[in-house]
Formats: C-alpha cells, structure tokens, sequence
C-alpha cells in the first residue's frame, strides 16, 4: 500500500507539472485545483515540493511557470526568446533590488553589418522619472554599458574607424577606451556615465553559458540625480551579481563561471 500511495502522489503531481508545463501563459493555483479534481491542500502541497526542487516557479502575481530545471534544459544559446524566458525572474530580481530600469542585451548587426547591443527585454523602473523603453531599440558598443561590457568579455568587437561623439562625455579614443575596457573585465561590470545620452547612467554586467564569452548583459540605467558616484559601485556589484546567478542558471553550475561576475553584496 504505501508504494501505491507512493506512486500516487507521484502520478498527481506530475498531472499538476505538466498542467503547469502546457500552459500557454501562466497557470492559477485555482486552474491548478481545478484541472486535477485534488483538494486544495494536496495540490498546494504537491505544489510546493515542485516548487522546491525547481521544477515550477511562481511569479510576483502567485502564478505558476515552469522552473529553471526546464528552462535550463530548453536552453540552447540559439534563441533570443528561450533568453528572455530564461532570464525574466532575474530580471524582476534586480528590479526589485535597484527600483530602476533593467534591460538584458545582446549583441546584433545593424545597417552596414556594425555591431551594436540590442536591448530584447525590459523591466521597468518604480519611479515616475526613469529611463525610456529601450527594447527594439539599438544602442553603440562603445558608449553605452552594454556595449562595453559585451566588447570586454569577448562578444563583440568595435567597429573601425571613427567612435561616434553623443555627448561631451563619450569616450571617442581608442586608446582611452581599451582602458576603460581593461577596467571593466578587472571589476566585473561597465558604466555609461552620461556617454550616450546627458543625465543618463547605465551599469553592465557580462552573461555567461558556461564558455569565456559572454552571451550577453544585464543593465541598470537611470537618471544621474539616483545614480549618483557614490551608488554607480553598489549598483555595480549588485548587478554583476544577479548577472552570475542568471548565468550559473543558463549553465546549471555554481562554479567560477558564475563568480567571474563579482562579490555578492
């Protein structure tokens, strides 16, 4: 008896999991309670261990997605929308910690086959006064934190001849910039402090899925005024850390991929 209860439970949630999985969108604890005829203690029971071996997550609203197991293993580097799914609690997490605008970057070829980093993900700034909606947008390697910080960790080149001034404050020397870009893959992040456009600070940090090369970047931008000199560094390792627990998830390991990218703070 107790291997048929055993068995049970086992069939139950996995009737629950693949509810979870075959939703289209996020799935209710009611649809949930519902679909599988269980009372609502054994479901949310089933629920929470898995929950807890990572097989579903919930959202901020309570709903239920499949969880990092899945989508780690759906991962293959090859699509940006796998990316985003993979990436969007990490996202929300660095949110939640900064309260300003968070993007994920990657790189792409725009007219004339120049490279550029391409927002493909956002979230939201708290405040009133926070950055514009950079998805679809692209923005130059060498002014701007995602750039940077794709060009330090190997997922991008500069294009030659002459870097683009947009404001008084853009890098346009190489030489400058190849330090700047030594600076970057010594402390884990880049910042665009008011490079791309005036009063506008953006942090960087390098993605990665298990080789050396980042697969893309994780930023937080917002007005000088919040992102003052003194936050730029907190702000810094704070991102590089969200952008390591991001790629530990991408690859499935904890090890020194995921450290490369800062202290925890």
């Amino acid at each position: 008896m107790a291997s048929q209860n055993g068995t049970q439970a086992i069939d139950r949630a996995v009737a629950l999991l693949t509810h979870v999985i075959d939703g289209q969108d996020a799935v209710s604890f009611a649809e949930l309670a519902a679909a599988s005829g269980l009372a609502k203690s054994t479901t949310s029971r089933l629920l929470t261990a898995l929950e807890r071996h990572h097989l579903i997550r919930r959202d901020g609203d309570g709903q239920y997605w499949p969880g990092e197991v899945f989508v780690r293993y759906a991962w293959r580097g090859t699509s940006g929308t796998d990316l985003v799914a993979v990436a969007q609690p990490y996202l929300e997490k660095l949110g939640d910690l900064t309260g300003e605008t968070i993007n994920l970057g990657i790189v792409t070829a725009a007219d004339g086959g120049r490279g550029v980093a391409e927002p493909i993900a956002q979230v939201e700034s708290r405040y009133l006064l926070g950055a514009t909606n950079w998805v679809g947008l692209t923005v130059p390697l060498h002014c701007s934190a995602l750039g940077k910080v794709l060009v330090a960790f190997g997922a991008a080149e500069i294009p030659p001849g002459p870097l683009e001034r947009l404001t008084d404050r853009t890098i346009v020397s190489r030489a400058a910039l190849s330090a700047e870009l030594a600076t970057v893959r010594d402390q884990g992040y880049a910042v665009s402090d008011e490079e791309l456009e005036p009063a506008l600070i953006a942090i960087a940090a390098p993605v990665f899925a298990g080789g050396d090369t980042a697969i893309a970047a994780l930023s937080v931008s917002g007005p000088s005024p919040r992102l003052t000199p003194d936050q730029i560094p907190v702000t810094g390792r704070i991102c590089a850390r969200i952008a390591g627990q991001l790629s530990a998830a991408l690859t499935g390991l904890s090890g020194p991929r995921a450290g490369r990218n800062g202290p925890a703070c």
